[in-house]
Formats: structure tokens, C-alpha cells, sequence
């Protein structure tokens, strides 16, 4: 399967139409429709059900639009990384991210190496640590900042100092919202949404104990954003980690520390073994001066 041909089918996937995609690629229709009907004779599937005004994609097509995106993404990122100046350090750095505090590290440490490789740009993507891990794992991003427990076995990593403090977020009229504190005793009989991931649902149970199984999960969510607006709607209260409601507006949503009180940490993490660009190689280098260098200014 040519790559041309995965760029001719997610320019269909995204304008729906055959005309509009030809335009947006520069070549005929009838070339268009006879790459396309060559490429499912090929996989042997069908890929569009082709409607009156707009196309949309079969089950199938879902899936190579998923994949294409991913491969090109990763063909884009190769090239970008290959193709550097000799005298200058370029590229990209592709940054992996969750909704957390230590994500407000970030800008002092991009900017102090920007300053020194001004050639070299980043590429944020956010999503939770088990989909860092996958992007990581398959070369779409560099460093990741991942939220523990994660299994590090594969990746070198450092371990940031700041850690990230779980809290329950409820709406300001909520009877928790009185509390200063909330206790496992005081969620047992509340909706709660919990983190889709199971390592970390697996550490609030340790902190629940006995009432975990009595529990009333409504949701789980993969990422904040989501489970904010259930909270502010009044279906539930969500456990999250503090970092991750810097932007919610606090008059709709508000938030409670846990009692006893639960942390983790996060890790700027890369793979072992794992071939770099020169621009990635020099931001790990660099990230690991830094960090050493502001524990050394701690009194």
C-alpha cells in the first residue's frame, strides 16, 4: 500500500466527497474514484458506502483511517527528524502529556533549550500515561510525562519532585463542598467518576479499603476535561489529581484534598534502546542537566 494512496483516502475520509478531495489533492476524479476502488479490491474490504451527498466509511474504513493518521504521522516525524541542518541542531520534539501539575514544568525547561537550539520546535500531545506509554512505544513521541504507577521496565526515565495530589471535585452547592477534607467514609454513598486507567484505580482502592466494592462508579473517564462537565451537571463527584482543574471555571467546580491524604509522581520518561533524532537525544540530555541542576538549588 503506497502512501500516496493512504493520503488519497484520508483526504476523502475528511471532505466526504470525492469532487472536494480531488480539488484539495490536485487530481482528477475519475483518478481519485479508480485509486480507491483499487485499493479495496486489494484489502478486499469495503471501505465507503457511498451516499448521495457525502460518503462516510464503513467499520473498516474507520479502522485504515485510524491507522493511516497514525503512519503518516509517523512518516511526517521521521522525515522532519532526518532532515537537519548540518551546522544547526532542527527538528521537532514530540512531548507526551497528561492534564497534571508537573505539566507546569514544562514551559521553563522547553524555553531554556529552545534558547540554545532555536531550530527545534515541540509537539504537544495530551492524553493519559497508558496512552503516552503506546505513543512512546510505537516512535510518535520522544519523552512522554507520565503519572505513576506505571511499568517503567521498558523506558529510562527521571523521577520529577512535585508531587501530584488526588482530590475529589464536586460542584460548589455539593454537601462535600463544606468539608475541608474528604474521607473514604464520606464517598461511600456518592456517584463517583474514576480514572478509566486500572493501575490507578487500583490505588484508590488501597485507599478506600473495605468500602471499595460498595462503591457508586457511575463513570469512568480517561481524561478531566470529560468528567468536568458531568460534575458541574451534578451527576457525580470525580477523583483527580489537582493538576488537572487549573482551567475550570471554580465557580462551577470545586475541589476537596483527600483525607488520608494521596499523592503520586509523575516521570519524564523516553525508551530504552530506542534510536533518537538528534533533536530528541539533545532535549533528553538537556532535560537531565536541568532537573539535576534545580535539585542542586533546593536548600
Amino acid at each position: 500500500m503506497e502512501l500516496r494512496v493512504l493520503e488519497y483516502f484520508l483526504a476523502i475520509a475528511q471532505t466526504e466527497t470525492i469532487s472536494r478531495a480531488a480539488e484539495v489533492l490536485h487530481v482528477t476524479q475519475p483518478t481519485l474514484s479508480r485509486q480507491m476502488a483499487q485499493m479495496e479490491r486489494e484489502l478486499g474490504v469495503k471501505l465507503f458506502l457511498r451516499g448521495r451527498k457525502k460518503i462516510t466509511l464503513t467499520a473498516e474504513g474507520m479502522l485504515l483511517r485510524s491507522r493511516a493518521e497514525e503512519i503518516l504521522e509517523l512518516v511526517d516525524k521521521t522525515e522532519t527528524d532526518l532532515i537537519q541542518s548540518e551546522t544547526s541542531l532542527a527538528g521537532t520534539v514530540a512531548i507526551g502529556c497528561g492534564d497534571l501539575a508537573a505539566v507546569q514544568q514544562l514551559p521553563a525547561l522547553c524555553r531554556s533549550f529552545h534558547e540554545k537550539y532555536p531550530q527545534v520546535r515541540f509537539d504537544l500531545h495530551t492524553g493519559t500515561a497508558d496512552q503516552i506509554q503506546e505513543r512512546l512505544d510505537r516512535g510518535l513521541a520522544d519523552v512522554g510525562l507520565l503519572l505513576e504507577p506505571v511499568n517503567v521496565a521498558k523506558y529510562a526515565f527521571i523521577r520529577l519532585k512535585q508531587k501530584e495530589q488526588w482530590v475529589a471535585a464536586m460542584r460548589p452547592d455539593s454537601p462535600l463542598a463544606r468539608l475541608e477534607a474528604v474521607s473514604p467514609a464520606d464517598l461511600k454513598d456518592v456517584p463517583l467518576i474514576l480514572p478509566q486507567r486500572l493501575n490507578v484505580q487500583s490505588e484508590l482502592a488501597h485507599w478506600f479499603g473495605d468500602l471499595y466494592p460498595k462503591l457508586h462508579v457511575l463513570f469512568t473517564a480517561n481524561l478531566p476535561s470529560s468528567s468536568s462537565v458531568m460534575v458541574r451537571e451534578g451527576l457525580a463527584c470525580s477523583l483527580i489529581i489537582r493538576g488537572s482543574i487549573a482551567f475550570w471555571d471554580e465557580k462551577a467546580v470545586v475541589c476537596r484534598p483527600l483525607r488520608p491524604a494521596l499523592n503520586a509522581s509523575c516521570l519524564l520518561a523516553w525508551r530504552r534502546l530506542q534510536p533518537m533524532s538528534r533533536a530528541a537525544e539533545a532535549f533528553v540530555a538537556h532535560a537531565q542537566s536541568y532537573f539535576a541542576e534545580e535539585e542542586r538549588k533546593e536548600p
